[in-house]
């Protein structure tokens, strides 16, 4: 058997094994998989209208922010929970997978900052299916097992008088649910599940969340805010109002104050001017487009919503992700197109601790085999060293720096010739994440439309590195089959996709090979 019909077996096994349990990941009818109806054709106008494709996204974060502020009853009582959970000596943890991971870390090293005596920064855990690599760089189908998030949950040392937000955008994550139940099941106190989709549509998909929903044991907190600026990007408004609802609920402790800081940074993000982003967007664009490089350059104080923004850049758009330094002699080892520095971390574990506030929490199963562990963590360097070491191995390539940088009340944006001051003033440190968030986000997505990352609003460029992401796949690919006049059913695009995944490059678009690798199989048979 040659090795090309022997890849093709393998992939048809594996097709045919996903198959089998794809019923659990059809998440197709989920609101937040849906295309937005403002964005249809924002790839277009990524390029040839940037001012009215900054004007559309902000104007969905907005929306976004409508749905939050009808919640924040809710959320002031989950607030009373908290409170009550830390001055009886429990701790409160957030659980998550890929961005709602990142939110959980995030929030707790904002308490870190606001909380640094001692009794009290340690009261707030955040953790992430993978553990803190995942961080940096996606950990592949660590998602797809509930027994992961309750065992990555007791080894945090959960007990029975502490508190967990299980924190999932789509309300389907199996990882997260794991936790929850697990919360449930040692914690005297009832576990909050935090999501984005509405209850009849995940009930009558989603086995695994209709368990959830409909169990008394858990309480629920639906952020259902409808479809993403680009379908499926949860990163987005989806992990912000999570953030927000839960960052809220951590900071404050009565309806009152809660109510106030949510109006004091709306109104302040509903006043900004977005079209003051577009030099910077047309700048790094540019910069990639020259075959270029860019360095994030930042502080301590935002480094994690920094870093939090350009990491989920590669699993959204195919990117390669942060290199690790100690894959330097490995054939397959690419760099991504920016990377973070911190100018006063002299290595790369002071990095962590800027990043992080503490020292990083990683994995360490002996089943793993060290694969994301603390030393495999260290090689993703954020320190001052990095800049030398990528100059050292793109020689050929040029350097730029964005800097953002804390001035007072001001976050401070340098990028070439061009410059912004965001005023900051009369709005807390979580509001301003928040708004720094929902700004890079923006600025972010329409880089990635301006290379052409994806079609109208469509990802096609997305990394199928779990079952949710191979059913997205698959969907996308039918999308635009049906477009072009094809009209595949989902088994004959899983196998086409099973077939791409056995040979195509992270930075490859994989949606759109499978859509041409249908079209050519099609030919063949004809």
């Amino acid at each position: 058997m040659s090795h090309e019909n022997l890849e093709k077996q393998d992939s048809r096994v594996k097709a045919e094994s996903f198959l089998k349990i794809s019923s659990q990941f059809m998440l197709g009818d989920l609101v937040t998989e849906q295309p937005h109806p403002v964005t249809s054709d924002l790839s277009r106008q990524s390029v040839e209208d940037l001012p009215l494709a900054l004007e559309l996204l902000k104007s969905i974060d907005l929306e976004m922010l409508k749905v939050l502020e009808s919640k924040l009853p809710e959320v002031a009582v989950l607030a009373s929970e908290i409170r009550d959970t830390l001055s009886t000596g429990g701790n409160i943890y957030m659980s998550g997978c890929g961005s709602t991971g990142r939110l959980s870390l995030a929030l707790e090293t904002i308490w870190r900052n606001v909380h640094p005596e001692t009794e009290m920064k340690d009261r707030v855990i955040g953790f992430m299916a993978g553990g803190d690599l995942a961080l940096i760089k996606a950990v592949e189908a660590f998602e797809d097992y509930t027994a992961y998030g309750a065992r990555q949950l007791m080894d945090l040392g959960f007990g029975e008088n502490d508190l967990l937000l299980a924190i999932t955008e789509g309300g389907e994550t199996s990882f997260v649910i794991g936790t929850a139940w697990q919360a449930a099941e040692v914690s005297k106190r009832k576990p909050y599940f935090l999501y984005c989709n509405p209850d009849e549509i995940l009930r009558a998909r989603v086995e695994r969340s209709r368990e959830v929903i409909e169990s008394d044991r858990i309480r629920k907190m639906n952020l259902t805010v409808g479809p993403m600026g680009i379908s499926g990007s949860t990163r987005m408004q989806a992990t912000t109002v999570q953030m927000l609802a839960a960052g809220l609920a951590l900071f404050y402790n009565d309806p009152d104050s809660i109510r106030d800081s949510f109006k004091k940074m709306r109104d302040l993000y509903s006043a900004f001017d977005i079209r003051l982003l577009a030099p910077f967007t047309e700048e790094e664009s540019g910069i990639y487009n020259r075959g270029d490089y860019l360095f994030y350059e930042s502080g301590e104080k935002f480094a994690i919503t920094i870093l939090t923004d350009t990491t989920e850049r590669a699993p959204t758009f195919s990117l390669y992700p942060f290199e690790n330094q100690q894959d330097r002699e490995k054939d397959n080892f690419n760099p991504c197109l920016c990377y973070l520095v911190l100018p006063e971390a002299t290595d790369s574990p002071q990095g962590y601790r800027m990043l992080l506030g503490r020292d990083p929490r990683t994995v360490e199963w002996p089943e793993l085999n060290g694969a994301i562990n603390t030393a495999r963590l260290y090689g993703h360097d954020f320190s001052r060293n990095i800049v030398e070491l990528r100059q050292s191995y793109l020689k050929d390539a040029g350097h730029y720096t964005f800097t953002i940088l804390e001035r007072g009340e001001v976050i401070a944006l340098e990028l070439g010739e061009n410059r912004l001051n965001l005023d900051l003033t009369g709005i807390d440190v979580l509001s301003q994440h928040i708004v720094l968030k929902m700004l890079l986000n923006i600025h972010s997505t329409l880089v990635m439309g301006r290379l052409g990352r994806y079609e109208g609003n469509l990802m096609t460029w997305l990394r199928s590195s779990n079952n949710k992401l191979i059913d997205r796949t698959i969907r996308y690919a039918r999308i635009l089959l049906h477009g072009k006049g094809f009209n595949a059913d989902y088994e004959e695009v899983c196998y086409a996709c099973f077939a791409e995944m056995e040979t195509i490059r992270p930075d490859q678009p994989i949606v759109l090979h499978t859509v041409k690798r249908v079209i050519e199989e099609r030919g063949i048979k004809d």
